[in-house]
């Protein structure tokens, strides 16, 4: 995650864009190129764009912002590209860059990137889904209306489910561990946050959990607002730095880039994806899984794909489950379109590249489907609901801890 404590200049960004030799290899693995066949929809154009905007050769326009703001940011293009061109530094300097000749009409949805105003929109979408009004409200709007987007997408109310029970430790205290549970986590995740109290206790850990539900900055951040992002990430860092704990864990894979190489970078305190943090320990393998008999499909989010560590860690956990048959989606073609919030911003591509997901799932004919982001878990689910599946989406860790022996 770049630092935008001070962005580049115009010289270190031109060097940075110029590290790209147009080779075209990550095109295969581009998703908004493949849906359009489109150089400017590739990342060497997008570059090629944000090069001549920066040397002053190319006026910023509304053909320029809608294409670098189709892009997802899923940096499937970096983590395939053999020259290590550092796209997503490239990619929130350019929009940091164009982000004054956005129009007005773009300019104030910028409260889409305020973790508070999130939560106030979550709060209240709840009960509208529960209720069955979200979507009823959302019909009423245009098809192309932000809100109207947002009503439609809201997330349903949890699966009626048993909820992972609190778990005394079974073994000697082991240590303090942070849970950052992110600007949405309370709201949205509460029952990943159950599962991971449960399993950390399990293993000895105490769990402290920062006040105030800190943002890791990376919405506001890749929206090209730099300034608001560097205000969050600022508060966030003090607030866990203060924390008495050995390490930071988080839930949700698209905070985890952001907090370990930006918000605490340089750092002492360790920051780590919880699930690879579970698979690590040794004393994991003590624990005991009840049986389940079902067939469960996993989504690799590419937050968890360009931060290294990919499946494994989900493979390693899963396998302490006795019966339970795991299928890996195909990584290709990548990307569920939800993207922070690219599917409010870019719905038809958003959908497009979800039904592509979704048709994979009725492939695998799974009984539920894991990832380990919040995003992908809330805009998988309605895809499900908008087709009539009632097939439940978890992360991983909620079905570890259903399943955790008392």
């Amino acid at each position: 995650m770049p630092d935008t404590s001070q962005m580049p200049a115009n010289t270190e960004f031109l060097a940075l864009t110029d590290q790209c030799v147009m080779c075209g290899l990550c095109l295969p693995h581009c998703p908004t190129y493949r849906l359009e066949k489109h150089e400017a929809e590739s990342p060497r154009g997008r570059i090629a764009m944000a090069r001549l905007v920066a040397s002053g050769q190319l006026a910023p326009s509304a053909s320029t912002i809608a294409h670098l703001d189709h892009c997802l940011g899923c940096l499937a293009c970096e983590v395939v590209c053999p020259s290590g061109v550092r796209y997503e530094q490239i990619l929130v300097h350019s929009r940091a860059l164009l982000e004054p000749s956005r129009p007005a009409s773009l300019r104030r949805w910028r409260w889409l990137h305020d973790p508070a105003r999130l939560r106030f929109l979550a709060r209240i979408g709840r009960p509208l889904q529960a209720f069955r009004w979200a979507p009823w409200l959302g019909r009423l709007l245009p098809g192309t209306s932000r809100l109207g987007r947002i009503l439609r997408e809201m997330p349903r109310p949890p699966e009626n489910l048993p909820a992972p029970k609190p778990r005394q430790a079974s073994m000697p205290p082991r240590g303090s561990l942070t849970l950052f549970a992110g600007c949405l986590g309370h709201v949205l995740d509460r029952d990943t946050l159950d599962a991971a109290r449960s399993l950390l206790a399990a293993l000895g850990y105490r769990v402290i959990e920062p006040a105030g539900s800190p943002c890791c900055g990376a919405l506001a951040l890749h929206a090209g607002d730099a300034e608001d992002a560097a205000r969050q990430t600022h508060h966030t860092r003090g607030v866990l730095e203060t924390s008495p704990a050995d390490a930071v864990l988080v839930i949700a894979s698209g905070c985890l880039r952001s907090l370990r190489d930006h918000t605490m970078q340089g750092s002492t305190l360790r920051v780590e994806d919880v699930l690879a943090f579970l698979a690590a320990d040794d004393q994991f393998a003590s624990l005991g899984f009840r049986p389940l008999p079902r067939r469960v499909a996993v989504m690799v989010p590419c937050s968890q794909i360009a931060n290294g560590a990919g499946s494994a860690p989900i493979k390693s956990l899963l396998s302490r489950i006795p019966q339970l048959e795991v299928q890996l989606m195909p990584e290709q073609p990548r990307c569920c379109g939800a993207a922070g919030n690219y599917f409010i911003e870019n719905p038809n591509q958003a959908d497009r590249l979800r039904g592509e997901k979704l048709d994979q799932l009725d492939a695998l004919k799974a009984d539920l489907v894991l990832t380990s982001n919040i995003g992908c878990r809330i805009f998988l689910d309605n895809g499900l609901r908008h087709q009539g599946r009632n097939i439940p989406v978890l992360h991983p860790l909620t079905l570890l801890a259903r399943q955790l022996e008392p």
